[in-house]
């Protein structure tokens, strides 16, 4: 409520700065016009008043409406799951052919079909921030969308540290949502070009050798400043994995780092013996291995169960392992399943 409140403060000092510099406006004659009385100008400014009042109750109805959260009851009467993946970001999910592609789309499916619902997509284009994203699907919805929320969102660290962030004034970041049901570790992935680089026992096989990454990744940082910035001069940068990729492919780049599942989608689908994957250690990194989760709104808990158990039969079934196989991708339990 005190985050609100700041930021509608912060929409009516905008929109008042605004009225104010308009040539012709009712504020502006107010307090410039030149009238033979007193009274012109005091019923100009009245006019100038509630047309102001009225603009901004509008303006903050606008800005403070969130789009409804179904429940677990609409969900089931609806007859479908909408669920939000990212958009163009294989082998996750994605289109091809004009078709979604992608584990998580697969596993989207899986679970609607497990509660008897069909599948709804709501293709999302990542944000700034995850806070963003959980923001625009889970609990408020996008300022430039029509006031839909997904139900469930993929590809959501399981982690209780950042479920357990705060901000400035000590507030819960995502307190409108639970994330739970983590589905596969991840983990950063080295793949070499071995005509050009015979083996990466470690980082420092990588002096004089180019390495492609995605632009502003975590590869990115860390190749540039690990060790006192060795490989930074090595350091290529490419607006995706895949076109990473295709550098290395080309001849550009000797090595790539990416995601796992990015690295293993993009050598399944080269098919070429001489790319391999490194088993390198990445000192200095911090946290090099995590779980991938899922997330609904906090009113939304009976869903969030519904879902966890259909999620563990896909898990110990091996259900999940075959997906993640079909795609060309090493699949890894979460840590409460090993």
């Amino acid at each position: 409520m005190r985050v609100n409140l700041l930021r509608s403060t912060a929409r009516v000092s905008a929109v008042l700065a605004m009225l104010m510099s308009l040539n012709g406006g009712g504020l502006r004659r107010t307090y410039h016009a030149r009238s033979a009385s007193a009274r012109d100008d005091f019923f100009i400014s009245a006019r100038a008043m509630r047309r102001l009042i009225a603009f901004l109750a509008l303006l903050l109805c606008l800005g403070t409406a969130q789009a409804q959260v179904r429940d677990f009851d609409r969900i089931t009467e609806s007859g479908t799951l909408r669920v939000a993946l990212y958009q163009n970001f294989p082998p996750y999910s994605y289109e091809q052919d004009g078709q979604p592609r992608g584990v998580d789309y697969e596993l989207a499916k899986a679970l609607a079909e497990g509660l008897g619902l069909k599948l709804e997509l709501m293709w999302a284009p990542p944000g700034e921030k995850l806070d963003d994203d959980l923001r625009d699907y889970i609990w408020r919805g996008r300022v430039t969308a029509q006031g839909q929320l997904a139900d469930l969102m993929l590809r959501v660290p399981y982690d209780r540290d950042y479920a357990q962030m705060r901000n400035e004034l000590g507030e819960l970041v995502n307190e409108r949502v639970v994330m739970f049901g983590p589905y596969q570790r991840e983990r950063w992935q080295l793949a070499f070009d071995r005509r050009r680089l015979p083996e990466v026992p470690s980082i420092v096989a990588l002096r004089q050798h180019p390495v492609g990454v995605e632009v502003e990744s975590v590869p990115s940082f860390y190749l540039s400043s690990v060790q006192g910035g060795m490989l930074s001069q090595e350091t290529r940068h490419y607006p995706t994995p895949k076109l990473a990729f295709a550098a290395m492919q080309g001849g550009e780049v000797d090595a790539v780092m990416a995601l796992r599942g990015e690295v293993d989608w993009l050598l399944h689908e080269a098919h070429d013996p001489q790319l391999a994957l490194a088993e390198n250690a990445y000192p200095d990194m911090g946290r090099q291995i995590w779980d991938i989760g899922m997330a609904v709104h906090e009113t939304n808990r009976q869903l969030a169960y519904a879902l966890e158990e259909q999620l563990e039969n896909l898990i110990l079934d091996g259900s999940l392992e075959r997906l993640y196989a079909r795609y060309g991708l090493r699949y890894e339990k979460p840590e409460q399943y090993q």
